[in-house]
Formats: structure tokens, C-alpha cells, sequence
């Protein structure tokens, strides 16, 4: 066979997937990776991924992507509004408020932020296909927003405005309150990241489903998944066993994400080994951060030195993955589901 229509056919049955995780503030270290890809290949994400996945601030990444915004501009959102969206709140009575009163912080100042990004645009304005993860505590089951596909016949969520989808997916348990969407019958959402803080597994299943596989329209897949920027997985073994709430505190949502997480991530490894046909798929990890480090990125730490540090990690990550072949093969055609 001619090796240029060989190299085309392959390049017409390739599905390709984008996710990311969430992780609050760290979703700067995303950003800042995917701002080096669309600088080193000069494109726009959305215009070479079909699918876009993302969880809690994953999914604010993924919706500004979608409707094709520089990654660029996600960095500097980042780093101008952390503070303003997460206000230091050292004192007793914030603390005492977070433990027995509400959430920790208000969502107003970040849902101001979101009209800056999103304005009023709704899912039906997206430029490729979006999973966007949130958890329905009004049904007790997992709810992803969807951009409504033709071959899931779906019609549910078009008409949902980003900036809903958006507080809804980062409604983190503790950290902000839940978030009520009239569309859909004034229902209750939280944080996806209770069960897909790494969403790589929503993506792949949708995919399989409608459009990669026999009879379908797409013959192979490919996955990247950004993984956020996390401390060194693990705790102390004389660490208290009767732990009470405010002993277990921001531990108690981290425990839950980084356990799913890992989680997910091996599904979705042992799926693309044994997969028929199996599947590419690139996982960029965190990075491993000193013990000083550790103890400064959290997901609500704002502060210029922990914004600068996890910049710094987000720039050294991109430095040794752009350069890689695998990373390279995601850039080197445009997708090919053309939603407009």
C-alpha cells in the first residue's frame, strides 16, 4: 500500500482523548503543561483532540479548551484570581466556620471569575466532545455533562451553561458549597472528583461506547491524561487512629481523590494492554515534590511562592514531555469529529 494513503487511513481511525484531572489551585501545573503543547505545536488543544475530559478545576480546563481558548490565558487566570477565589483564612473563626458552620469558602468570587472566562455560553457552544464529571448528592450517583452527540441520540445538556457545568464539577466537599442548576429541575451537585478526580476512565468508556470499536466509525484510540500536581502519596505510620473531623480536616477529601485516582489510572493501563485492538495511552504524572514543597501546594494554598513553585513544576514537566514522540503523535494531525 501507497504509504501516504496508509498513513492517511490511520490518521481518519484514530480517536483521540484528552483528560485532566482535578486538584483546585494546582490546576495552574495543567494549564502551564498544555500552554507549552499548544506553544510547541502551534495549535489550539481543542483542534486535536475529539473528546475532552476534565474533573472539579480539570473541568474548567477542559470547557475553556473547548471552546478554544489559549491555555495561556488559563495560566493567568490561575495566578490572578487564586487568591481572589481562595482568601487566605488563618484566623480562628474561618476555621471554626469551615469545621461547624458551611463550606470554607463562598463560590461568589469564583463564579464571577468564570463569567469573565465563559460568559454565557452553553454546552452546545463547544468545538469537540466534553465529558465534564460532577456527583448528584440529589439522586446519589454519579452525573457527567455531556456535549449532546448524535450517536448517543442524547439532548440533555446543550443547553446547560458552562459556568453552571463548571461550579457544579468543582463543588469540592468542605472547600465550597454545593451548587443547585434550574435546567435540571433545581438538582444538587458536588465536586466529581468524588469518584473520577482522574476522569481518564469516563472518556475511554465513552468512547468504546459510541464511537471507537467494530461498527463504529473510529478503529483506534488515543489517551493523554495530565495528572495533577500532588505531594508524595502516603502518611505516617504513628499517625492518630482515632481520628476525629477536624483532625482529619483537607485529609479527608485528599484521601478520597488520590485513592480513586490511582485507581482509575490502573483501570484505564490494564484496558489499553488488553484491550482488542489495544490502545495508546500516555499518563503525565506529577512530578515529585521536595518535603518543603509538600508541605506548601495544597488545593487552596494561593500564595505567590506556591503559585511560582507549581508553575516551575509545570514548566519542567512540559520541558521533558514536549520533546517526546508520544506526545508529538497527538499534534500531528487535527481531530477528526467535526462538531463546527
Amino acid at each position: 500500500m501507497n504509504q501516504a494513503i496508509q498513513s492517511s487511513n490511520t490518521r481518519e481511525n484514530v480517536f483521540k482523548i484528552l483528560s485532566i484531572d482535578g486538584g483546585g489551585i494546582k490546576g495552574i501545573y495543567s494549564a502551564k503543561i498544555l500552554e507549552r503543547f499548544e506553544k510547541k505545536f502551534n495549535c489550539r488543544i481543542a483542534d486535536h483532540f475529539d473528546l475532552i475530559c476534565g474533573t472539579s478545576t480539570g473541568g474548567l480546563i477542559a470547557l475553556a479548551l473547548s471552546l478554544k481558548i489559549p491555555a495561556s490565558l488559563l495560566t493567568q487566570f490561575y495566578y490572578r484570581k487564586g487568591e481572589v477565589i481562595f482568601p487566605s483564612s488563618g484566623n480562628i473563626y474561618n476555621l471554626i466556620k469551615h469545621l461547624i458552620l458551611g463550606s470554607k469558602y463562598s463560590n461568589q468570587e469564583l463564579r464571577k471569575a468564570l463569567r469573565e472566562i465563559f460568559g454565557n455560553h452553553v454546552l452546545g457552544d463547544s468545538s469537540c466532545l466534553l465529558c465534564i464529571p460532577a456527583f448528584s448528592i440529589t439522586n446519589g450517583r454519579p452525573f457527567i455533562f455531556k456535549y449532546d452527540h448524535p450517536e448517543g441520540s442524547l439532548g440533555r445538556d446543550n443547553r446547560t451553561e458552562y459556568i453552571d457545568v463548571a461550579l457544579a464539577t468543582s463543588a469540592a466537599p468542605t472547600f465550597l458549597p454545593i451548587v443547585s442548576i434550574p435546567n435540571y429541575d433545581n438538582r444538587q451537585f458536588v465536586d466529581g472528583g468524588i469518584f473520577a478526580n482522574n476522569p481518564t476512565i469516563v472518556g475511554v468508556a465513552e468512547a468504546l461506547k459510541y464511537f471507537v470499536g467494530e461498527g463504529k466509525r473510529f478503529q483506534n484510540l488515543m489517551v493523554m491524561s495530565i495528572a495533577s500536581l500532588e505531594a508524595t502519596p502516603g502518611r505516617r505510620f504513628r499517625i492518630k487512629k482515632n481520628r476525629s473531623v477536624f483532625d482529619w480536616s483537607k485529609d479527608l477529601v485528599q484521601t478520597f481523590f488520590e485513592g480513586q485516582a490511582y485507581l482509575n489510572n490502573y483501570i484505564v493501563e490494564t484496558l489499553a494492554q488488553n484491550y482488542n485492538p489495544p490502545f495508546e495511552y500516555l499518563r503525565i504524572p506529577s512530578t515529585s515534590l521536595s518535603p518543603e514543597h509538600s508541605r506548601i501546594i495544597s488545593l487552596d494554598n494561593t500564595s505567590k511562592e506556591s503559585l511560582d513553585i507549581m508553575l516551575s513544576y509545570g514548566n519542567d514537566q512540559a520541558d521533558l514531555y514536549e520533546k517526546r514522540l508520544e506526545v508529538a503523535k497527538f499534534f500531528q494531525y487535527p481531530k477528526q469529529y467535526i462538531i463546527r
